[in-house]
């Protein structure tokens, strides 16, 4: 059985809708990220980066959030382009790097230096704010006229950016959907789907520390352990 290294953030929450739409069945463990379980030894011999989401099945080790995607859909025969589609494939990889190393990077540093950093950096806010931006408005324009991402099915490139734009207000503050319909209206449209549901319910099965106190950033962004 798969088992899935996970806690509440955007990144475990689009593989657990991949493993809710596909059905496969996974052990779902919980890693407490705030408490520093991301730094176990057991757990950083499944992952050495320290960070989740991350699976095993059987002998099989897979950790960044979009490889797993891929790992997954491909174990599934699920959320792909058709097989021998070489043009549709290469729409999905492109795509699915777009959100792994833009999407991704620029969401959780503007993230950061919105609601985390410990001191105001306004160089740094004000960058990563105007890349979020740019990236979003690089799919809306893309999104214009259709309903999904690649081609005209629902695939894992949808769900790998629905982890991040379900977050889209706390990025970008109150009102940012109304700055990309056609974002807003993708993300709609997948968080209406029964898994994912499931996925955003999964982590109210576990217990995770709510606060992020001084002890948790110190765990989180390990260079404020040397400032202090």
């Amino acid at each position: 059985m798969i088992r899935f290294y996970f806690n509440g953030s955007p990144n475990p929450t689009k593989v657990a809708l991949l493993l809710e739409e596909t059905g496969l069945p996974y052990e779902p463990i919980a890693v407490d990220t705030r408490t520093g379980a991301q730094f176990a030894p057991e757990f950083l011999a499944i992952n050495p980066n320290g960070k989740v989401p991350a699976i095993t099945d059987g002998d099989t080790v897979v950790f960044d959030s979009n490889a797993i995607l891929l790992y997954l859909a491909e174990k599934s025969g699920q959320f792909l382009p058709p097989a021998g589609d070489a043009k549709a494939r290469g729409e999905l990889l492109s795509w699915l790097m777009f959100v792994a190393t833009g999407i991704g990077p620029f969401f959780g540093q503007a993230v950061h230096f919105k609601h985390f950093a410990p001191e105001p950096v306004p160089y740094a806010h004000e960058r990563y704010q105007y890349e979020a931006d740019r990236h979003l408005k690089v799919v809306e324009g893309h999104l214009a006229g259709r309903d999904w991402m690649v081609g005209n099915a629902y695939s894992i490139v949808d769900m790998a950016l629905w982890g991040w734009i379900r977050m889209l207000p706390f990025v970008l503050g109150e009102g940012a959907f109304d700055r990309y319909p056609n974002v807003k209206r993708l993300c709609d449209a997948v968080s209406a789907r029964p898994a994912a549901g499931r996925a955003v319910a999964l982590k109210d099965r576990f217990t995770f520390k709510a606060q992020m106190d001084d002890e948790a950033r110190k765990v989180m962004f390990g260079h404020l352990k040397k400032a202090g």
